[in-house]
């Protein structure tokens, strides 16, 4: 048998295998279990209640793709800069060289960085939205995330358009050093300069946003709403403690604490939160003639 024929079947035998872990998965994933409280569902019951759980409210991780299906008109969603993609200037490696994590993470999730920014209109009212989505690298802020963050805003502000920014991040990008942190202060002055036009800026915050995400734009909204049960911090829970050394209470980082303390405005479940965006954004139209 010639090299080429033998290794022709070895590929059509790892094709073959392929497929049918994926038909193994599929199958797996009929039936969803709770993380919370147990319940057994059908995967398409919880997709239909935008991957909430009927019984205990429990939010499930979502996607940027879903959360544009589930809040703007429908065919409304018009991406920009789509084009902008990560290098790697600092030429980084840890167990896996920084370019080769952002080749797999393209090929896994279709994206070309950790956030989709687009205009839409969510009951006719137009938007500029930016939606961070943690499959990407743990929705991490890199260079590319607040370049498309910062064009999107000046955008917003030229068009005099409300914006949204949707929060999921494990914080600033390290493998960019301190160009993942420059967009913190980045992002803040676009911001700054949309707000001098007494236009609205909404956040909202799912689980987790953290890191240099929340020490920046993550907590700069009029309106800053957040998804129940969502984890939002700076700093992790065991790095406080020990620095403090004293325990924290259960919920500490929260949604429900901080609402409690007055860091954040409301707490909107996922299946209301289309509603809840069209009310605060109509009473801003009234105001401001935004329509």
């Amino acid at each position: 048998m010639s090299l080429s024929k033998w290794l022709s079947q070895k590929r059509n035998l790892l094709s073959n295998n392929h497929v049918k872990q994926l038909d193994f998965n599929l199958s797996q994933n009929l039936w969803i279990k709770c993380n919370q409280c147990g319940l057994l569902m059908y995967y398409k019951l919880l997709e239909s209640n935008y991957k909430v759980c009927p019984k205990c409210n429990y939010h499930f991780p979502t996607s940027s793709h879903d959360r544009i299906h589930d809040l703007f008109d429908s065919d409304s969603w018009c991406p920009i800069h789509t084009n902008l993609s990560s290098t790697d200037p600092l030429g980084f490696s840890d167990r896996k060289l920084y370019s080769a994590r952002l080749f797999d993470m393209k090929l896994k999730t279709g994206l070309s960085d950790a956030v989709q920014t687009g205009m839409a209109s969510i009951s006719n009212i137009k938007v500029a939205c930016g939606i961070m989505d943690f499959r990407f690298m743990g929705g991490s802020m890199g260079s590319v995330v607040g370049e498309k963050l910062t064009r999107l805003i000046e955008k917003a502000t030229n068009d005099k358009v409300p914006l949204i920014i949707i929060c999921a991040s494990g914080g600033a990008r390290m493998q960019e050093g301190m160009l993942s942190l420059m967009q913190m202060a980045k992002v803040s002055s676009a911001l700054y300069r949309h707000s001098e036009k007494f236009l609205p800026y909404f956040t909202i915050l799912t689980s987790p946003t953290t890191g240099g995400v929340t020490a920046s734009f993550a907590m700069l909204g009029d309106i800053i709403i957040a998804e129940p049960g969502a984890v939002i911090a700076f700093a992790g829970r065991r790095v406080i403690e020990q620095t403090i050394k004293e325990d924290l209470p259960d919920n500490f980082q929260t949604s429900e604490y901080l609402f409690k303390h007055g860091f954040i405005d409301l707490i909107v479940c996922r299946t209301k939160l289309r509603e809840k965006l069209y009310k605060l954004l109509s009473l801003y139209s009234n105001s401001n003639s935004l329509h």
